[in-house]
């Protein structure tokens, strides 16, 4: 009864290992073209993986066993995420449930082994990084799950996989104002949760402005290939659940060959979609300091108490 489901997830998986370096390549060829530069490629990431797979980790002494287990934690993490969240089907693991509160506790999971490896070194650019991301992170749980909630009081589960499956049967649901206010709410958390502009500038190297790239500062070879590739895959299952939300149309909702490669194909190109607006957006906005992150965050949190209330308001009337 479960080898449909696993075999679902096991789809997800390998199609989002296969699909985030692209992902990211294509975010960095799209901000190069609009900067005026050539860019590197959408290969490039891949090839950083595979560089930096071949080189031993240098690791500062004293260090515990934190700056080892720690990015394999955050690896295996995300990989957990791309196995819970619909992204090319709907069918839910039931060994495994793809409940909202088990997502974002797996996501927060992956939070703290990052902030963790930050801490172990003992730099002073470490802690003040990962006390960013922590403070951050505080501030981006909540929202993520009272966006998500809003969805899913009409249905009354939340299970993320029947929310997806109400939004198929009924699209007029999506242009609610319930739905908007959600997915505006949860795209300012995502943004925040996976350090991208204007919360953070992932391609700074300033230390004084640095939340991500502080964190991994002391991390080289195996260990830092692995904090790279669990801090993409935390960023395209995130994005791929904003396309379940959004743009749930293509996905798989029985396991057959046809509707697997459908699924596969239309997750490919909503991240794409989505890594392209991502990044062209980037382009046009400006870090903000840090004193007023927390009040997008919160602005983010009120707009999506307000898709709660006028969800269960909806709802009653």
């Amino acid at each position: 009864m479960n080898v449909a489901p696993a075999l679902l997830a096991l789809i997800q998986v390998m199609a989002m290992i296969a699909f985030t370096p692209l992902l990211v390549g294509i975010m960095r060829q799209v901000r190069s073209l609009l900067e005026g530069r050539v860019g590197a490629g959408v290969g490039q990431p891949w090839r950083d993986l595979r560089k930096l797979m071949r080189k031993e980790p240098l690791r500062a002494p004293g260090i515990s066993w934190i700056q080892a287990v720690g990015p394999i934690v955050l690896v295996v993490s995300s990989l957990i995420l791309c196995a819970l969240i619909p992204l090319v089907g709907t069918i839910a693991f039931p060994g495994l449930p793809d409940d909202l509160f088990v997502v974002v506790g797996v996501l927060l999971i992956g939070t703290v082994a990052l902030a963790l490896v930050g801490l172990d070194a003992g730099s002073a650019f470490g802690g003040m990084g990962s006390s960013r991301h922590m403070t951050i992170a505080a501030l981006v749980e909540p929202t993520v799950l009272v966006s998500i909630y809003a969805l899913s009081v009409p249905i009354g589960s939340s299970a993320l996989s029947r929310i997806v499956n109400q939004r198929i049967a009924e699209p007029a649901t999506m242009a609610a104002p319930v739905s908007l206010l959600a997915m505006v709410s949860l795209a300012i958390a995502v943004v925040a949760e996976t350090s991208r502009m204007p919360v953070d500038n992932p391609s700074t190297h300033l230390e004084l402005t640095m939340v991500h790239e502080a964190m991994v500062l002391e991390s080289s070879g195996r260990d830092l290939a692995w904090l790279e590739l669990g801090s993409w895959l935390r960023l395209s299952a995130m994005l791929g659940l904003i396309g379940a939300l959004a743009l749930p149309w293509g996905m798989a909702l029985e396991v057959a060959p046809l509707p697997l490669l459908v699924g596969v194909l239309t997750l490919g190109l909503r991240l794409a979609v989505l890594a392209m607006a991502l990044a062209t957006i980037e382009v046009f906005l400006a870090k903000l300091r840090l004193f007023r992150v927390p009040e997008l965050l919160a602005g983010s949190f009120v707009l999506a108490l307000l898709a709660v209330i006028t969800s269960y308001l909806t709802v009653t009337v």
